[in-house]
Formats: C-alpha cells, structure tokens, sequence
C-alpha cells in the first residue's frame, strides 16, 4: 500500500445519504468477510489500525482524507451490522457529538440483551470514559474529542476510535485503542494515533512522564495546601521565588529558563477557587493511582495541567512533550523500513477486502468502483 502522511482537515459537509447508502452496504460485506476468516476479535483488531481504518474508509466510498472519513466510516459501520450484531459477534455503541455522550447506555443496554455480568458491562463502560479523558486530559495536543466509539465483542475485547478537532487550525486528529495491547490505560495505551502535523502537546501517557504522574497524585493526595499555594504563586508570575537549585528531594528551577519558555501553562490563568475545591474533593478519595486520579468526577485539563505544572517547576519532574502521534506502515516498507514487507499479509489484506466488496449487497457497477478505490492504494 502506499504510505504518506493523512491530512485529516475539518470537514463540516454531509455525507449525502445516497453515498451512505452504499457505504452500509460495503462495510457490512467487509465485516462478514474478516468475520468468516477470522473472527470476531480481528475486527476489532482492524479497527484499532489507524492505516487499515483510513484505508477501508477509502474503499467504502471515501476517495480524500477528511474528518468526514471517521465519522462516517463508524456511522456506516454501525448502521451495516444493525440487526446482525449477534451474527457477526461485534457491537458498535457511540458516534459524533450527543451521539457520542451517549456510549455508556448503549454499552449498558448490550450487556442487558447479552446477559453479560455486571462486572463486564461496567468494565467497558470505565474504559469508554477513560479513553476519552486520556486523549483529552493527559494528552493535551489542542484537539477536543467530538467524536467516541466503543467497539467490543462476546469476549469483553474492546476497540476505542475516537477523533478530536482543532477548530483554529482546521484539523481532526485520530486515536485508535485495542484492549489486549494496553497493559496501564494511563501509559501509553493507543495502538495508533493519526494527525497532519506533529505538535509539542504534554503528553503525560508517555513513560517519561512517570515522575510527574506519581508527584502529581501526592501532591492532590498528600499536600494538597501546599500545592494550592504553590499554583497560586506560579499564577502571580512571582518568577524570582524559583532559584535553580537542589534540595532534598526536590529541584527548585527558574521559570524563566528557556526550557519552560514553552510551558503551555505557563500562561495561563487557573480559576482558584475552582481548582482548590476539585483538588479537596480529589484528596478526600484519596487515589492512590495517576488512572484513580484522572477517573474522579471533576479531575480534568486545568486540572492535570497545574498538578503538572507543580510537579515539574517546584520538584523537578519534567513530563514529555513528544507527540504520540506516529506515522504508521499497515505491512512494512519496500527499503524494509520499519520492517520488511509481509507479503503474505499484504496479499491476504486485499484478498480480504475484495471478498468483502463481492459481499456487499449494492449493484455490480458499485462494486467495480469499490474495486478502483481499492487499486488507488495498492502499489502496482
């Protein structure tokens, strides 16, 4: 296939329902035959591929790189499979917008008409909420998730697709998370993250971050005064309480060095009152996790950004400002660069999307086409 760089610009268009349609139809005939191949569990894997995803968007109906291309791919999805999701073994719950604020009843719901435990049903639903505030409070890149799906089979395996947008730079960027990749739903859990530039976010899912992950909880949990008076002292620019020297423990360092030049907090104005409150409630949990902070009611971007903030000025615990977001190969490169091409996969990854494209129930000219977007991202 070929790789390049997606540009993923805001689309506020329509899909026209006739072109929807058809993309019902095809995605449908697609999930039967990885179904019948595979397996319920490899559509979620396919899923979670933030090239495949992009790719079978493409053949459904898609010929341009859009946030249009997420949402209606999910939509198309989800219509596809009504009424065959016991069939095929994959349940869709969420979408765009409201939609998307609704995913936790509609987990709910499934697990009632699937008899699942409860344990089950509110596994899922934990992971559908903390997948939204991951990308939203710890990976902190300027983009705001409009846009959730839970994916998940018989199992208890889950997929997340979820896509934020930039209004101001008139860009969407996409976040991919599989369930039997993630170890810690707090350090680095996506399977794939797909955007148009790379950006200087903080990023505290990366394994660097883990000092200031765990003083961020110490300080909500253990000196929560002491963190109120040192935001609010950093919120007042009293830059020159800040010498750059070593103490037990911790290092005091200058705001005005030029490493913190960027800090995207730096500017910014905390509402106190505000965040004295969250940070008293948080503290009475008592959380003993970064995961069991973020997940309590209230804990969101300011407020992770001034624990981080505190973390990194005052005790020296710098987070990452590498962007998680990676420029991905489905199957290798011709300069085996990441790795050699798999040709057996390869091969079998079109074989797969043609049966599916023979499966849809659209006409035979609709096929053909679906057959010509196919070939526009095969290298001959």
């Amino acid at each position: 296939m070929r790789t390049g760089i997606s540009t993923v610009p805001l689309d506020y268009g329509k899909c026209p329902k006739w072109l929807f349609e058809r993309m019902k139809k095809l995605s449908q005939g697609i999930m039967l035959a990885i179904r019948e191949e595979f397996g319920p569990e490899e559509i979620l894997k396919r899923l979670s591929n933030p090239v495949w995803f992009q790719s079978l968007g493409c053949v459904i109906g898609f010929d341009w790189n859009s946030s249009g291309l997420t949402t209606t791919t999910m939509a198309a999805l989800k219509e596809g499979l009504r009424g065959i999701e016991k069939e095929i073994g994959v349940f869709i719950c969420g979408g765009k917008g409201k939609t998307s604020r609704k995913t936790p009843q509609q987990i709910q719901k499934w697990g009632e008409s699937l008899r699942f435990p409860n344990s089950k049903v509110e596994k899922l639903i934990y992971v559908s909420k903390m997948a939204a505030k991951v990308d939203t409070s710890c990976i902190q890149d300027g983009f705001q998730i409009y846009s959730h799906n839970l994916i998940f089979s018989f199992s208890g395996e889950y997929a997340v697709v979820q896509q934020g947008m930039n209004i101001n730079a008139r860009k969407a960027r996409r976040y991919h998370w599989l369930s039997h990749k993630i170890k810690n739903l707090v350090e680095e859990p996506h399977s794939g993250i797909i955007a148009h530039t790379k950006t200087q976010p903080l990023n505290l899912t990366a394994k660097r971050s883990r000092k200031n992950r765990r003083i961020s909880v110490g300080l909500a949990v253990d000196s929560p005064k002491t963190f109120l008076k040192d935001i609010k002292l950093i919120s007042r620019g009293t830059n020159s309480l800040f010498k750059k020297k070593e103490k037990k423990g911790f290092t005091e360092l200058e705001l005005n060095n030029i490493e913190f030049r960027w800090h995207p907090v730096i500017e910014e104005k905390f509402n106190l009152k505000r965040l004295e409150k969250v940070i008293f409630l948080a503290g009475s949990e008592k959380p003993q996790t970064f995961e069991k902070l973020l997940s309590l009611p209230g804990i969101g971007p300011r407020t992770i950004r001034a624990l981080s903030l505190v973390a990194e000025i005052i005790y020296g615990a710098k987070p990452s400002y590498e962007d998680p977001a990676r420029y991905s190969f489905a199957h290798g490169g011709k300069d085996a660069t990441p790795f050699p091409v798999d040709c057996l996969t390869y091969d079998k990854t079109i074989e797969l999307l043609d049966k599916g494209i023979r499966k849809g129930k659209v006409s035979l000219k609709e096929k053909e086409e679906a057959r010509r977007r196919l070939e526009k991202i095969i290298v001959n």
